[in-house]
């Protein structure tokens, strides 16, 4: 195993991946590594080696955002999630020294998950696809609520929703949960009738923590 310090939670939007990291960090005098943790590098990266990443740093109207296909769409998200696995390596590399416990919301996909960690060590956390599509203009995060206006101001507002609608779809897939839900790792499946602190329990116990 690469990392015995590093815990690593993996899945699909909405199944509670930040919420845990952060609280286990907390719950455990350890280290989050939240969401996006790699924009720290962001700024030093070259747009040729990380074209990917580098696409939104660069970009010049935003409304090339929200006008790509699906297909355009599926592209870039498997593209950063690739380059994305790069700089979490990096990071991850210089915090194995340290001698506190790493909790990660990760990009890193399965296969390179089951070579650098142990069984133990890794979670995935699950919620319905759907839910992914539905309700992500309903965060309040700057980020999406601009995109939400853009998408307001194009000549056909209602075509360019569907349009980003399904893109959402085509990266939150039936196919992509299977994928997580037989990976092999141990799996916890969102649950609205659940609190965070019987979450933070199941967990806990999963970690061994």
């Amino acid at each position: 195993m690469r990392f015995s310090n590093v815990f690593f939670i993996n899945g699909t939007a909405y199944a509670g991946k930040s919420t845990m990291v952060k609280l286990l960090a907390e719950r455990h005098n350890g280290i989050a590594c939240e969401e996006n943790y790699h924009d720290s590098m962001l700024a030093g990266l070259d747009s040729r080696e990380f074209p990917c990443l580098t696409y939104t740093r660069d970009l010049q109207d935003w409304r090339d955002f929200i006008r790509r296909t699906p297909d355009e769409y599926e592209a870039w998200v498997k593209g950063v999630s690739k380059e994305c696995e790069i700089l979490e390596l990096q990071i991850l590399d210089k915090l194995a020294e340290t001698d506190k416990l790493v909790f990660v919301d990760t990009n890193i996909s399965l296969e390179t998950l089951r070579e650098i960690s142990d069984y133990d060590h890794v979670l995935i956390m699950l919620a319905d696809p759907e839910i992914s599509v539905k309700r992500f203009f309903e965060r309040p995060d700057r980020e999406k609520q601009f995109l939400y206006m853009l998408m307001m101001e194009e000549p056909d507002p209602e075509q360019a929703l569907e349009n980003f609608r399904q893109c959402l779809e085509r990266i939150n897939s039936p196919a992509a949960y299977e994928k997580f839900l037989h990976s092999g790792f141990r799996v916890i499946l969102r649950d609205d009738n659940r609190s965070i602190e019987e979450t933070f329990a199941l967990v806990e116990r999963e970690f061994r923590l």
